[in-house]
Parts: C-alpha cells; structure tokens; sequence
C-alpha cells in the first residue's frame, strides 16, 4: 500500500465506547486489576539474552569486579596484620612500608572502578537501544486489532520509561551486584581462613535475612508492576487530552479533565508510595541484622581472645572488617531489589509487546504478484468482537478499471470492507480474491504496494511537504512529486507556503488547513500511481469550488484503475459503475445510480433524503 499512514479503521465503536479512548475512561484499560508478574525468571533470562551482544565487555566489568574485591580483601587483612606486626610491636618504618603499599592498592582500585564504570553505562545504553529498536520495529508488525485496544500512551511508555527504567537500573547497578557478589564471596573465603569458628557464629544470621528477602521481593514486583502499568495509563490520559484539547475546551470539559488526571495522578502517587515504602524496608531491616551479628562476634572474638589466646587483636579486627565487607554487599544487593525488581517489571511489559502475534503471511504467498484489478467477495464475514458481526455474507464482483461506490449509514461497515481488503484485517469467513487468485496467496507488502489511500483524516509526518508526498514513493524525483500536486491540486497553495514544498509541517500538518491536507493526502495517492484506488471521504473536508477543481483530476487518476469510493454526498457517486449499499453489515441493494433509483428502496429513500435537506447538488 502506498499511503501507509491513512490505515482504515473499523466502522463500529471501538471497545472505549463513542468518543473514549482505550486509555480513557470507560475503556478496557480503565480500572484494571494489576497482578504480579507471572514469568519473573522468564523475564530476568529474556533480559540477559539481549545482553549477549556485550559479551566482551561483560566479561571485562566482571575481571574489574574480581579485581577490586580482590584489592578490598588484601587490604582488609592489611590492616589487621598491621596492628599485629607494626603498631603493637611499634615498628614504624615497616607501617610506614605497608601504607605506602595499601596507597598504590588504593589507587589501581579507583583506576579499575573508573574503567569498570564506564563500560557499564556502554553496556546499558547499548541494551536499551536494541530493546527500543527490538520493541519498536515489532510494533510496526503487529496488527491493527493490537492498537484498537491499546493506549497509544501506554505504548509510548513502554518504549520510552520501561526501557528507560531498564537501562538506569543496569547504569547504576550492574557495577554495584557484580562487585557486591564478588565482594561477598572474597570476605567468605577470608573469614574462613582467620577463624572457621567466628565464620559459623556470623552466618547464623543468613537465614533470617533470606526470610525476609523472599517475602518482602513478592511483595515489590507487584507493586512495582502496578506502578509502571499506571504510569502508562497516566501517559495514555495525558496524550489522548492533549490532543484532543480543542474538543475539551469546545464543550468546557477542562475541570472534569483536571479531575480525570488528578484521579490518576492520584493513583499513581498511592500505588507509587506503597512500592518505595515496601522497597526502602529492605535495607533498615538488613542494618539491623548485620549490627546484631557485628555485637555478637565481636563479643565472641573478645573472648577467645582473652580467655583462649587462639586468636589475635589484629584477626578479630581483620575478621570484623571482613564481616562489614560480607554485610555490606549484602545490603547494598537487598536495597538493590526495589529498583531491580522495578527494572524486572518494566522488562515484562516490554516483552509482553515482543510476545504478541504480528502479521504474518502464509507460506505460499508471494510477492512478485502484478495486480490487474479484478476483485471478488465472496460470502464474506467479519466481526471486530466477537458475537457481534460487521459483516455479513458480504458478495460483490469488481472488474478492473470500475469504479465501486459504497455507501450506507454510519457503522453500517462501508470501512470495513476496505480494511479486509487491505488486510488491515484478517476475514472470518468467505473469500477475498484479486484477479482470481486468493488475497492470502499474495505477501501483504505485495498487496499494498498496488492500493493507494485517500481516507477522511489525513495524517502527515513533521517534515517537508516534499518529504510528505515523496513518502509514496522514495526515489520519486522532484519533477514528479511537483507534478503529483498539480494533479493533486495541491501545487498552488504549496507555493505559497513560506518555503515552498520544503517547508516543514507542524505536528500531524496543523500549519495548514484541513482542505490542504486532504489535498495533499489526494496528491500523494497521485504519486503512488496504484493499481487500486480507495477514496474514503476523499474530498470531505474540501469547499465547493476546490472540489470541482480536482474532480476532473481524480477522475484521471481512477481511469484504468479499480476504485473503491466511500462517500456520504451521495451526488458524488453518481457516476460509479456499481453502487453497494450496505445496512447493519449486509449488502442489501447493488447497481447504477439510475438503477437503484429506479427500484425505490433503500439507496432511493438515502438520496432522496439528502436531496430534500439540500445535500444533493
């Protein structure tokens, strides 16, 4: 398909209900029961699996860890052996030696941490750029049925603040739980070696601490995964009023606006607040442990050393430090879990997008296909919930070069049938072949790249006007895209923009007219030169007179082409060769203008409608 970014959407209510957003009140997202995540080591595999491209510098963060804790342990024990063999002896010359020898430790130890720093933040902003690259490029595969129920806001949250959530907790922390394992592994092994006994009396505390672990972490993921869930809706909310303010300052809707927010900012807060205070318990808790242990070996120590004599001052004071270089990682990796846990969550809500099922075509479809333009629907059903079909045996014969007028009431499923046809979506029942041959046998990029759209809300990109039109065809020249808008009708008005056809569109075209944006959207169409043509309200948002203008021009353009028409102006169709009607998803009338005329039902009592409320010219 050409005009990628005008993409049909369904004729019925979406699941928000009229005039709600996904994200908004009343929608599917709203007043959610958020629960704990359900593959917690899942997630914590996937994570690492994207880590697999920084394997190297992994493995060096991981040699720079070894080497500090190694640097944290010959010291340690340096200082006890200082007391043992300099300070109670009252050797000065040789402390004066061992400082000078713990001054270069100290520094190829801040050498190691700068270089191990920097390669973790390497190793995080290259993560969250393939998780972002990852995420985004799987968006542009999934369906249209994934966005119908999702909050673009939530979307954008995941791309942006959960990822964001991953890279920071990976910065910040990744250094910290290396070197913190290690660390704690290093004093084990010392302790070991100074006094098994006094090694055994430590650890009696290592059981309470894992208690507590577990229950508290349970306890975090939920609420942590409830907090960037409501983050997204929040994001969602936030987007969807914004723009939308001309609709809320319409009908003074801002105080209950201010109050939607404040209704989920406040929620945020609470949910937010619970989750930092269950967090921040963690490392009280384990301080209060570790001083406990500390009086207690220390208590122990003094003992033997009075009344055994197996140990000396300078041991228990090594073992001591030790002890605070075995507790301290272990708190540090407990305060951690607040933000890894937080990381954990956002890391699910990302995968779950990587989990979802995108667009795939069947294994005999090709992509080499030349469309001619024959199209058939046979029998053909579709519903957007299910039980609550939109179509309904839908049949109908288009030759190539024809021009097919659909027309019907709102929600009748006019959209629809060209959303199956551009598969948009997928049908559930009946057949859909282009020039004989099934719709599924041709790759949906093959399919696509022959239909050109001009639909009734037109999107352009923040970039040049050339660059809007040449997005129907990349390696269109200039000559071509200019003579695209004059058959477009868009070549007058764009020269009279300040910088011509490269001057830059605000957000979604708002520095132009709605009029010249649909003309731009036609122009576009002109440049895609399609082999089908679907026109959905094309000329809806255009005066009279420009109108007129443009018609003999789209007329060339549909000659020799199939073309599909929506159009409510039913005196804009008169000239199709085959007009369908379609009521509560079924095709009830089909024929000329002057035909269905003639029969006097139902397309005859919607003209004459129009023509007595002066909508017919």
């Amino acid at each position: 398909m050409q005009d990628r970014n005008n993409q049909a959407r369904p004729a019925t209510p979406g699941p928000g209900g009229p005039g709600r957003g996904p994200g908004g009140p009343g929608g599917p997202m709203h007043g959610m029961i958020f629960e704990k995540p359900k593959n917690l080591k899942g997630s914590f595999l996937r994570l690492l699996g994207f880590l697999k491209g920084d394997l190297p510098s992994i493995l060096l963060v991981l040699a720079l860890s070894v080497l500090t804790a190694g640097i944290g342990v010959v010291s340690t024990r340096a200082y006890g052996l200082a007391i043992d063999q300099y300070i109670l002896p009252g050797d000065l010359s040789g402390l004066a030696r061992l400082c000078l020898g713990l001054l270069a430790l100290f520094a190829a130890n801040a050498a190691a941490t700068y270089f191990q720093n920097i390669k973790t933040v390497e190793i995080a902003q290259f993560t969250s750029k393939r998780l972002r690259e990852t995420l985004f490029g799987e968006m542009q595969a999934l369906p249209l049925k994934f966005f119908d129920t999702r909050s673009s806001g939530d979307l954008m949250s995941r791309l942006s603040n959960d990822i964001d959530t991953i890279s920071g907790t990976l910065s910040a922390n990744m250094t910290q739980l290396f070197s913190g394992v290690i660390s704690v592994l290093g004093a084990l092994g010392a302790m070991l070696l100074l006094s098994p006994l006094l090694t055994l009396i430590s650890l009696l505390t290592i059981p309470l601490t894992i208690v507590l672990t577990r229950l508290l972490a349970g306890r975090m993921r939920g609420l942590y995964k409830a907090q960037q869930t409501k983050l997204g809706l929040l994001n969602g909310y936030v987007e969807e009023m914004v723009s939308g303010q001309k609709v809320v300052k319409l009908f003074s809707h801002e105080e209950q606006v201010k109050a939607g927010f404040s209704s989920q900012n406040e929620e945020l807060r609470q949910t937010g607040t619970k989750a930092e205070i269950v967090g921040g318990v963690m490392g009280p808790l384990m301080n209060l442990i570790n001083n406990f242990s500390y009086l207690v070996v220390a208590v122990a120590g003094g003992w033997l050393i009075l009344s055994q004599g197996v140990v000396t001052v300078g041991v228990v004071f090594s073992f001591l430090l030790y002890m605070k270089n075995f507790g301290r990682p272990l708190n540090e990796i407990a305060n951690l879990f607040n933000t890894i846990q937080s990381a954990l969550a956002a890391a699910e809500r990302v995968f779950a997008i990587l989990d979802e099922e995108p667009e795939r075509d069947a294994p005999e479809a090709r992509g080499d296909v030349t469309v001619e333009g024959d199209i058939e629907f046979k029998n053909l059903s579709f519903s957007y919930t299910p039980g609550t079909p939109v179509l309904k045996n839908a049949s109908f014969f288009a030759k190539k070069g024809q021009q097919i007028a659909i027309v019907g009431p709102t929600g009748a499923g006019k959209t629809t049938i060209i959303s199956l046809l551009t598969r948009f979506y997928d049908k559930e029942g009946g057949e859909i072949l282009i020039d004989g041959r099934l719709i599924e046998t041709i790759t949906r990029d093959c399919l696509r790249d022959n239909i050109g759209m001009v639909l009734q809300d037109t999107f352009l990109f923040s970039e040049s006007v050339r660059d809007n039109l040449r997005y129907a065809k990349p390696d269109a020249s200039d000559e071509e895209i200019e003579r695209a808008a004059k058959t477009g009708g868009a070549d007058a008005f764009i020269r009279h923009l300040p910088d011509g056809y490269d001057t830059i569109l605000s957000d979604n075209g708002s520095n132009l007219s709605q009029g010249q944006r649909q003309l731009l959207a036609i122009s576009r169409a002109v440049l895609s030169d399609p082999r089908l043509l679907i026109l959905d309200e094309a000329t809806s948002s255009i005066d009279t007179r420009t109108e007129l203008t443009i018609q003999e021009a789209m007329l060339g353009l549909m000659k020799g082409r199939t073309a599909f028409i929506i159009a409510h102006r039913l005196s804009t169709i008169r000239g199709a060769d085959l007009i369908l009607v379609i009521d509560q998803g079924e095709i009830v009338e089909s024929g000329s203008h002057r035909a269905l005329l003639e029969k006097g039902g139902f397309y005859a009592r919607l003209y004459n409608s129009q023509y007595t409320t002066g909508l017919v010219e």
